[in-house]
């Protein structure tokens, strides 16, 4: 039973009920266990077409899902989507100008949001209140006034909202989440993460800047809640590069590791970060640092005689040790990138004897894992990512709460949003909870 026809059927039985007055969750609860589930998408580019659409497709003959629409506001991207989905899936897609248009007229039960990284949380806010479940990808947000109205829209709401932090699904990480939490690892004093690349041409796409034309797109859907300014292709097409856009670093690759931090630990937010960032050495115009380093203070909120440091440093001009997450405690390190316990760097009889204490040293264990994370958003379907969009869909059925819920990305997006203001003001930043604000030297943190 479609929209239309379940309104008429209340109608029929001498409900007085107009569209717009019915809870998007009685729709779900008309939907029988058998109908399909219609999914549109919010954006195609790298990250739908190369990940997440293959990683859906796979599933969706099994869990009985469809994609059926997409939106796009770049007529390139439109005509792209038509002929990926009759190339790849034989499949006719209907494609829309903006997504207001494809709420109205697709028949949506759910949605899949790979957008700008500044327009994730106005998007979602979108969908959740045109009725529909949502995957969001990371970043979440990128100001704490977005991060809020979603978080606020999303918990008023009975939508299913996963993020797309796919640590939350991968087996390596839950059984990294399982062994801490179990007390074998004892107290976390030191965790260090960093996401090394050499790539001249990391977020740079030259060809398709020199390509598009402001008639191409709808600059003024773009930009949002953004300042209005000027048409620019570089800001359109490679917008990761440059700040309110995108915060670069913090939002692309440390919403990632430091979703992990507060998943392990509990922990809602830092209760303060210091950062500094530079473009050192790809002087092409971007705002955004191509090197950063960013120190995290942790712990809980009322007792700041406990706690531990998170030290994330990236890098765009030398790859040199790649992408590391390492936890340490007192009596070893968990290493979340070869899933090992050991103990290395525990604490070792000599040293303890000295003291007239007792040694510390984990014992060694493997965690089963699903493989190193990939660092691109076009590396294709691994098992994380699949396990996550696995975790989604049923969770459109079950109605279950998500692995990765929008309380994840509320939360990574505060820290990244810290993170990103102490690099850009050099101000030590804290957080004010009852504000819901970031801090930097005291003030709120603005665009």
């Amino acid at each position: 039973m479609n929209r239309r026809t379940f309104i008429q059927s209340l109608s029929l039985a001498g409900l007085a009920v107009g569209a717009g007055s019915l809870s998007p969750r009685l729709f779900a609860r008309a939907r029988g266990a058998n109908d399909r589930i219609r999914v549109g998408l919010v954006g195609f580019a790298d990250r739908s077409r190369d990940t997440l659409i293959p990683a859906f497709q796979r599933l969706a003959g099994e869990l009985n899902c469809e994609i059926v629409a997409v939106s796009d506001i770049w007529n390139r991207r439109r005509d792209e989507a038509v002929a990926y989905f009759k190339k790849k899936y034989s499949q006719d897609i209907a494609v829309y100008r903006n997504n207001e248009e494809m709420y109205e007229k697709a028949g949506l039960d759910a949605v899949i949001i790979a957008t700008a990284d500044f327009q994730h949380a106005l998007h979602c806010i979108e969908a959740v209140n045109a009725g529909c479940d949502a995957y969001v990808e990371k970043p979440f947000a990128e100001t704490m006034a977005d991060n809020r109205a979603a978080l606020k829209t999303v918990r008023a709401s009975k939508q299913i909202v996963q993020i797309g932090s796919q640590r939350r699904s991968g087996r390596g990480y839950h059984a990294a989440h399982d062994y801490i939490k179990s007390g074998r690892f004892g107290d976390i004093v030191f965790a260090e993460m960093s996401w090394n690349v050499n790539q001249p041409g990391r977020w740079r796409r030259p060809e398709l800047v020199a390509g598009i034309k402001e008639s191409d797109v709808d600059w003024k859907r773009f930009l949002m809640n953004r300042p209005r300014v000027a048409w620019d292709p570089r800001k359109y097409v490679e917008y990761r590069l440059f700040w309110p856009y995108s915060s670069g670093i913090p939002g692309q690759w440390m919403c990632h590791q430091i979703d992990t931090v507060h998943w392990f630990t509990g922990l809602p937010h830092p209760r303060s970060v210091s950062a500094n960032g530079g473009i050192y050495m790809w002087k092409d115009g971007r705002t955004n640092f191509d090197t950063m380093t960013s120190v995290f203070d942790y712990g809980p909120l009322d007792d700041p005689t406990r706690g531990f440091q998170v030290v994330y440093t990236s890098r765009f001009s030398n790859s040199a040790g790649g992408v590391k997450e390492i936890y340490y405690s007192n009596g070893g390190e968990l290493n979340l990138d070869t899933n090992e316990v050991s103990p290395k760097g525990g604490l070792t009889e000599k040293h303890a004897t000295r003291m007239k204490m007792r040694p510390n040293r984990l014992k060694p264990a493997s965690l089963k894992g699903d493989g190193p994370a990939a660092t691109a958003a076009n590396t294709g379907v691994d098992n994380m990512v699949l396990a996550h969009m696995r975790n989604w869909m049923e969770c459109l059925r079950s109605r279950k709460e998500p692995n990765a819920p929008v309380e994840a990305g509320y939360q990574h997006s505060i820290a990244t949003i810290m993170a990103n203001a102490a690099a850009r003001t050099g101000e030590k930043v804290t957080f004010d909870a009852a504000r819901q604000e970031v801090l930097a030297g005291g003030k709120v943190f603005h665009l």
